[in-house]
């Protein structure tokens, strides 16, 4: 009789437990064959073509897997984690270097209540959800809106120099963040902020900073001094009720500094999207602005690096798209354009020898939804760049060395598409 008692018993807590307590395998696998053709022009009309045709994954959806789990700790508070990385299951590996699985794209503990959540590890940023929240195609496969790719972290192609944006190891995802999320009762508001550590080492006194003052004034030039890179603050705040959704987030990126000459350059980014859905369509539009400052520790360290007081370079851009759902499927459409400011030398400023880059991309597709959890899907897009931008949709690098036959070569146009098959579970 006892033993049946302490059966029960325990039966019941195990009950109790998994009542209060969840944990979750998910995932997505995504595959598609695509082709790329990017082409270089020369001034005499000389053209040279770069072209690839692959079978890789995340042209819908970004492949993934991950564990999420929750557990009620009673009176209204939670404690929850989610562990979620990349998958490249076109040869399957991770996305680890050297193929192992890592759980890069989120990895999270936190606490949440009426209060709101608070959320510790590795999440996106506040600044890039308005990015992909408000791009039809969600930052994925060759549609990815034209911003995304302007200030992606060592995106493919974003190799003008730029002044740093595709330097920003922050735009997509923090590392040692600490983050707050309101609550979600708030009549449709919602909002976070966000703070990621750069976790480099200070000195004092400061002068023993790697590589030494001695070493600087031996060579200025040399590398080793960024010991405020990586670092992130920023927030977003937004409104969803209904068919509207809109939201303002800005955020800034520690991508160098310099000890020893008194100078950090931060990547200041503010953009603003929304869309509305009215059923037969839901529009989407995004404006953003990047630029890029370099803060001085005085007067005297600013009048020697920029004398003259020229503007710091920036990126600009913007968005307008679409989608219609059409019976079981869904047609995606979506113009974006990007113009940067400031990027050549100082005296391209005053004079204007040369007139900023700029580029604009026009992407269209089609997901047909055989099921809740599987669509197939066909996306096909093209990038025009003037003035030696050099964007493209993917693929390889555009052909830019300069010979006797070519002459010299600047990027032109990039044309892309996907075929291919994403099913969640």
């Amino acid at each position: 009789m006892k033993k049946s008692l302490v059966a029960l018993a325990a039966l019941a807590v195990a009950g109790m437990a998994s009542a209060q307590s969840s944990v979750t395998l998910f995932g997505i696998v995504d595959a598609t064959i695509s082709g790329f053709s990017n082409k270089s022009e020369g001034a005499l009309g000389q053209n040279v073509t770069t072209s690839q045709t692959v079978l890789r994954n995340s042209g819908y959806n970004s492949s993934r897997l991950g564990f999420r789990g929750t557990e009620d700790l009673g009176g209204g508070l939670a404690a929850s984690f989610w562990l979620e990385g990349a998958l490249n299951n076109d040869d399957g590996t991770g996305a680890a270097t050297g193929g192992g699985q890592n759980w890069q794209r989120r990895s999270t503990v936190s606490l949440s209540g009426a209060f709101g959540e608070v959320r510790l590890g590795r999440d996106f940023t506040p600044t890039f959800w308005n990015d992909t929240v408000f791009d039809p195609f969600g930052t994925n496969g060759v549609g990815t809106n034209i911003i995304s790719t302007a200030n992606g972290y060592n995106n493919p192609g974003s190799t003008i120099s730029q002044g740093g944006f595709t330097a920003n190891t922050t735009y997509f995802r923090a590392s040692n963040s600490i983050g707050f999320f309101l609550p979600p009762n708030l009549g449709g508001f919602y909002g976070q902020v966000m703070y990621a550590f750069n976790e480099k080492t200070s000195y004092d006194p400061g002068t023993l900073t790697p590589p030494g003052a001695s070493a600087f004034i031996a060579n200025p030039t040399q590398a080793g001094r960024n010991e405020r890179a990586g670092r992130y603050a920023g927030g977003r705040i937004g409104y969803a009720k209904g068919p509207l959704d809109v939201a303002l987030a800005y955020g800034q990126s520690t991508i160098a500094s310099n000890y020893f000459a008194g100078t950090t350059n931060n990547l200041n980014t503010w953009n603003l999207g929304a869309s509305y859905d009215f059923g037969v369509v839901k529009l989407f539009g995004e404006y953003s602005d990047a630029k890029l400052k370099q803060d001085t520790s005085s007067n005297f360290v600013a009048g020697a690096t920029n004398p003259f007081g020229f503007r710091e370079p920036g990126a600009e851009g913007w968005l307008i798209g679409a989608t219609v759902p059409v019976g079981p499927g869904l047609i995606r459409v979506s113009y974006s354009a990007v113009d940067y400011k400031n990027t050549g030398a100082y005296i391209n400023q005053v004079f204007g020898f040369q007139p900023d880059p700029k580029a604009d991309k026009f992407a269209l597709g089609y997901v047909h939804n055989l099921s809740k959890r599987t669509a197939l899907y066909a996306t096909v897009a093209r990038v025009s760049n003037k003035n030696g931008a050099d964007l493209t949709v993917g693929g390889p690098a555009f052909y830019t060395t300069t010979s006797a036959l070519t002459g010299t070569l600047t990027p032109k146009n990039s044309t892309g598409y996907d075929l291919g098959i994403r099913h969640s579970f």
